[in-house]
């Protein structure tokens, strides 16, 4: 009791314990807001450095405080800033292959198509979000699409370079399944074991 007597007599001091925890607390938000932003940046520095190279990223689960809006405009920033050039969705083994399943498809059944480089979160979905996240950037090298524009089947191709890693299988296992859980026939095209025919 005597404390607030004591602020009560004195304004001035009252207005300084005040407007430092103002300060304080205002001090602690910035804090925050600027790690948030690390974070972010943090994330962006590490897909940029992967150059294409798939890895899982875990998903994060804490609120984003920032408003989507706002993500957008980063984002925006970011990539106006950057430099871009155009290379291959393809490289030549794979243009190979897919001239080759092409022409195949378009005889057997012209309705067809065959799409190249197809994300499977475009054509599988779930209810079971932390499932679709799992699969959702992963992509097959072939989708086979039928002329109701449904994928029906899905092609990798395994070229000369393609070494088996633990985190490859991995990755293809997850792809599998998915596709297995959807009705999605799989094939694997192996290079020198797979002819046209």
């Amino acid at each position: 009791m005597q404390t607030i007597d004591l602020f009560l007599d004195h304004p001035v001091a009252l207005f300084i314990v005040l407007a430092t925890g103002a300060a304080f607390g205002i001090g602690l938000e910035r804090l925050a807001a600027h790690f948030d932003k690390q974070k972010r940046k943090a994330y962006w520095r590490g897909r940029n450095d992967a150059k294409g190279k798939s890895k899982v990223v875990p998903i994060d689960r804490t609120p984003n405080k920032q408003e989507p809006a706002d993500f957008a405009a980063e984002q925006l920033n970011i990539v106006s800033k950057a430099e871009f050039a155009q290379r291959p969705l393809l490289n030549r083994s794979e243009a190979n292959v897919f001239a080759a399943l092409d022409k195949a498809v378009i005889a057997r059944n012209p309705g067809w198509q065959v799409m190249a480089q197809a994300s499977l979160g475009e054509f599988l979905a779930s209810p079971d979000k932390d499932a679709y996240l799992a699969v959702n950037s992963k992509r097959v090298d072939f989708a086979l699409m039928d002329e109701k524009c449904c994928v029906r089947h899905a092609l990798e191709y395994q070229g000369n370079g393609h070494h088996l890693s633990d985190s490859t299988a991995a990755r293809d296992a997850i792809k599998k399944e998915a596709l297995r859980r959807a009705g999605i026939g799989y094939h694997e095209i192996v290079a020198g074991h797979t002819t046209p025919s």
